[in-house]
């Protein structure tokens, strides 16, 4: 499959936000957003002009399928199982990518970027109700109970993520037991939980158009 490969703090830069993209880098005043705060590119500091509405709706869906670490195909297709699905489309689509596997360990602190929470879940380190599942992809569901596997407990780089969940924040709708490495799904986040920007009804007019 296709990734991206290039520096993620250009990402970060083009969309004008913190996409904590690189991890505990992001907490740090080593950000590149927080040093270098205009596009990337040549012209990034002089560049001024302004976006059309096309363009505006562009970069709205460009912003929230970087952000969950996704290619155009599979961004495209959980848009197309939103609205043939009950319920609000822009909404719908943004729970649906919270649920994704990666995206819950992310949550639950066992790592410090999806991007590094997609590579472990690959590997093998997780259960979900005591099966391992290796796919990205996979939605939980409510109740759902995800856990390090014993042998991967003593891995550094886990242990340094869950040392800083307390300054990350935890979601209200998920439970983590850092003692026993166990997280629950306690329940799917409201739209009103996700406090990041977006604006999910321009991505909506985007594909419809």
């Amino acid at each position: 499959m296709a990734r991206y490969k290039e520096s993620v703090c250009r990402i970060c830069r083009r969309e004008g936000l913190k996409l904590f993209l690189k991890g505990q880098r992001c907490y740090t005043e080593k950000c590149a957003i927080e040093r270098r705060q205009y596009a990337p590119g040549q012209h990034g500091q002089n560049h001024r002009s302004k976006l059309s509405d096309y363009g505006a709706k562009l970069r709205e869906k460009q912003k929230v399928k970087r952000l969950y670490g996704l290619m155009e195909k599979q961004f495209r297709a959980y848009f197309e199982k939103a609205s043939h699905g009950k319920g609000n489309t822009g909404e719908t689509l943004l729970i649906n990518l919270e649920r994704r596997m990666d995206n819950m360990v992310y949550r639950l602190g066992f790592c410090s970027s999806r991007a590094e929470a997609r590579q472990l879940v690959l590997h093998g380190h997780f259960l979900v109700n005591d099966k391992k599942v290796t796919i990205p992809s996979y939605l939980v569901k409510i109740g759902d109970r995800i856990t390090l596997k014993e042998k991967s407990r003593q891995n550094p780089h886990i242990l340094e993520s869950l040392e800083g969940v307390e300054r990350r924040g935890l979601p209200t709708w998920l439970e983590l037991d850092k003692k026993s490495f166990v997280g629950v799904i306690k329940t799917l986040p409201t739209r009103e939980e996700l406090t990041l920007p977006m604006q999910e009804q321009m991505i909506v007019e985007f594909y419809s158009k």
